[in-house]
């Protein structure tokens, strides 16, 4: 089939465009820069912005099906107009000239963050509605959400949208610590507060399998979590801890507090011209539970993540050799 893949140079991406390749697939990659890896692979690549209906319209000339993975991964609200620009008027875009070209199926990815953040500990479905007031104040999101509801639209007028969900994604390959930063940060002894909430990870690897076996499976116009583990982050630290030989997160304060002082913190930073080394919106959003049931995905998918330590432990050698100084490696 040939295939149109926007974000091809992301984490996802750079995953998934190997393994089409591998399946026979024809790929054509749609991106502002130049993307070598794609290009090294064989694939045709096609230079543009996804906002703009005419490049978009050359790009899915001639394709049959589309991958739609472009996106900013942020947890600033100062990117809130970035992400909305490229997650929701970006899709509306590529949606409504997926509809023109009459694609065979389109594959969008969102984020397990539209279904499950809770502020209480629960396992949430793809049954569950929209948790807006509880990721109202998180622009990535929130955008994804609005994102979403383009793709359902679409879907609703026919177009084949298949949706895939993935929780956070871990394991090698993260050349721009997008997904990777809390590892990153974990190793660098910059997370002083336990969190008190949960998580759900997923390895990139896993999910793009997923994603592959979306071009023929999964059900149009329905989401389906990615996740391969839900932990509370005492164990998802104190796994951390054991694999690169760190301490987990030596304070247990209570959310008001550790909310309070992480938003002090951030704005004492930027009053001085520099970033935060922990961000007040991830202090808060690891006051929540992020837990998933991915029994859909494992049905319809064939979804078999690996085990999750192998995952954690090669995420810490890829983050540690690519981007910690040296003396703070060993």
């Amino acid at each position: 089939m040939k295939l149109l893949v926007t974000g091809a140079t992301g984490f996802l991406g750079g995953a998934l465009v190997p393994l089409l390749v591998e399946e026979g697939h024809q790929v054509r990659v749609l991106a502002r820069g130049g993307a070598p890896d794609a290009e090294a692979l064989g694939c045709e690549l096609s230079s543009g912005d996804v906002r703009d209906p005419e490049t978009v319209r050359r790009a899915l000339h001639g394709c049959e099906g589309l991958y739609h993975l472009a996106g900013l991964v942020s947890r600033d609200p100062r990117d809130a107009h970035k992400m909305y620009e490229l997650h929701v008027s970006g899709t509306r875009v590529l949606l409504a000239e997926a509809e023109r070209a009459g694609l065979q199926r389109v594959i969008l990815a969102s984020s397990s963050g539209t279904i499950g953040v809770s502020p209480v500990r629960r396992v949430a479905t793809e049954e569950d509605d929209y948790p807006i007031e509880t990721v109202g104040r998180w622009p990535y999101y929130l955008s994804k959400i609005y994102e979403e509801k383009i793709a359902l639209e679409a879907a609703r007028r026919r177009l084949p949208v298949v949706i895939l969900n993935p929780s956070l994604l871990l394991g090698p390959g993260d050349a721009r610590l997008s997904s990777t930063q809390d590892i990153y940060r974990f190793l660098l002894g910059r997370i002083p507060a336990m969190p008190r909430g949960g998580i759900s990870f997923v390895d990139v690897r896993d999910a793009a399998r997923a994603f592959v076996a979306a071009l023929n499976r999964g059900n149009v116009g329905e989401r389906h979590l990615l996740g391969a583990a839900n932990w509370e982050f005492s164990e998802f630290f104190g796994r951390l801890s054991r694999l690169a030989r760190r301490p987990p997160p030596p304070l247990r304060l209570p959310s008001a507090v550790k909310v309070a002082a992480a938003h002090l913190m951030e704005g004492w930073a930027h009053r001085r011209g520099r970033e935060p080394d922990l961000p007040a919106a991830d202090v808060e959003m690891g006051e929540h539970w992020f837990f998933i049931d991915s029994s859909k995905a494992e049905r319809l998918l064939s979804f078999s993540p690996r085990d999750p330590m192998e995952t954690l432990a090669e995420t810490i050698s890829y983050v540690r050799e690519r981007f910690l100084p040296r003396e703070a490696r060993a």
